[in-house]
């Protein structure tokens, strides 16, 4: 997969490096906490990003960086369709520090995802998931060309996985 550092409005765009690991462990703490209000456990989600960083086969992380500051992030993990003959990236983890929304910020992030994809023939698609009140999260994906699918999302977890604090 080869993707480029792309630096637009002082922003720099980028692929996560281990570097990153403690801020991205952070962004994804904060973001469970507003979105579901979920307590992670922080070791759980630590060990979690910290494989997908030394194992690109499980995805990858993408950051947004001013004056070396990460200031967003997203990670991408792959799917794929039969039907198309193709992967779907699912963009999932999108966090954008709060005094950083409403900036542009994730349409940069997105559109390095975008181009990453242009790039890369098998690529087919980009998948993602929004609760279903996040209005303004909504109207972000759809003003750049995202559409809502007749989908639901369902899932099971074995039940010796704990990944917040009132599973303990």
């Amino acid at each position: 997969m080869i993707l480029t550092n792309t630096i637009h409005k002082e922003i720099v765009i980028r692929l996560a490096e281990i570097r990153d690991l403690f801020v991205i462990t952070q962004f994804n703490q904060a973001l469970a906490f507003e979105t579901e209000k979920k307590e992670l456990i922080p070791k759980v989600v630590s060990k979690g990003v910290k494989k997908i960083l030394k194992n690109s086969n499980l995805g990858f992380y993408v950051i947004a960086e001013r004056d070396q500051e990460i200031i967003g992030s997203l990670m991408v993990t792959t799917e794929w369709s039969d039907w198309r003959n193709g992967m779907f990236w699912w963009i999932q983890s999108v966090y954008i520090k709060p005094s950083e929304r409403r900036k542009g910020i994730y349409t940069e992030l997105y559109n390095f995802i975008k181009e990453s994809a242009n790039n890369n023939p098998s690529i087919c698609g980009f998948r993602l998931y929004v609760e279903y009140e996040n209005i303004l999260a909504k109207n972000t994906y759809e003003a750049l060309g995202m559409m809502e699918t007749g989908y639901r999302i369902y899932e099971e977890l074995k039940p010796d996985t704990h990944f917040c604090m009132d599973a303990l």
